[in-house]
């Protein structure tokens, strides 16, 4: 009985034993192997078998993109200006191997690269150019950081200078450019929305105006159209009534009669002087007797009635 608690114990161990040696190397990782204490191997993404007490798993390297943010660092231009100058870093670990073995401390030596290299090249320019230069700046260090880096399996994929502090005084200057460069883009952008209101105003006007005139020009338009309009009926009702009358075939008479009713509207109290045609003359004496007829008679008659 108790043997066999013996072997079961020593099978669970053996289990135990190989289980635990079974390693399982994640998506975007590599194990660093070494073998009796030297390298035997590099595993990649899968399961793989550790000899137990041979194999020791010496690094465990992440070949994901990696950044750091190294602190700001003083840095002397060629003018003798100090500054500032903080950087970032982009890497990505390409060899495991070189990684784990061809640097002690791979980020403090990228950092102390990153300063000397830093330096080196800000001491070639003078404040404006590194202000404005930022872009060469960060391709210059990247190839230099990138070139030292690949003998411990490093490879820089881009530097960043985050940010430039120039001294104190330095600054203060250019916030007092940066505001008059502001102001008077503030007052460029108002004289334009100035100029632009008293455009939109006078297009307004013009507009009103065109319209002012457009709605005087349709009134009279409508007005003269009346006005022939009615002319034209009252032309037409001449022409209907002399239609009408020749029609008729009025007498002489008639027609002497109804020239005096032109003669009687047109002075009607307003002509000082009449020109009557001869056509005319014998009837209106004939008129003018046959009244006076009328107004003798009439007083005898109401004699005789007495």
């Amino acid at each position: 009985m108790t043997t066999g608690i013996v072997i079961l114990i020593i099978v669970a161990a053996l289990l135990l034993l190989i289980i635990r040696n079974i390693k399982i190397v994640p998506q975007a990782h590599a194990y660093v192997i070494e073998r009796l204490g030297a390298y035997h191997g590099t595993w990649s993404t899968g399961i793989h078998f550790k000899i137990p007490f041979i194999d020791k798993v010496a690094k465990k390297v992440s070949l994901k993109e990696k950044v750091v943010d190294f602190p700001p660092q003083p840095v002397i231009t060629r003018d003798n200006v100090t500054m500032q100058i903080d950087t970032v870093v982009y890497y990505e670990i390409t060899d495991p191997k070189l990684y784990t073995y061809g640097v002690e401390h791979p980020l403090a030596a990228i950092e102390n690269l990153t300063a000397t290299t830093l330096r080196n090249i800000i001491g070639e320019l003078e404040l404006d150019s590194t202000l404005t230069s930022r872009d060469t700046i960060n391709d210059k260090i990247r190839i230099i950081l990138d070139e030292a880096t690949d003998a411990w399996g490093i490879r820089v994929i881009r530097v960043e200078l985050k940010n430039i502090l120039p001294p104190r005084e330095i600054q203060d200057a250019m916030e007092k450019q940066m505001k008059a460069e502001r102001e008077r883009r503030a007052r460029i952008l108002d004289a334009e929305g100035e100029k632009r209101s008293q455009i939109l105003v006078a297009e307004g006007l013009k507009e009103s105006a065109i319209l002012k005139a457009d709605a005087v020009k349709e009134s009279k338009i409508r007005e003269a159209a009346g006005e022939a309009e009615a002319i034209l009926a009252v032309q037409k009702a001449y022409a209907d009534a002399l239609k009408m009358l020749n029609e008729a075939a009025p007498t002489k008479e008639v027609i002497a009669l109804k020239s005096l009713e032109a003669f009687e509207k047109a002075a009607d109290g307003k002509a000082t002087k009449i020109i009557i045609p001869s056509e005319i003359q014998g009837l209106a004496g004939l008129a003018t007797s046959v009244k006076e007829v009328f107004a003798t008679d009439t007083p005898a008659d109401a004699t005789d009635n007495q």
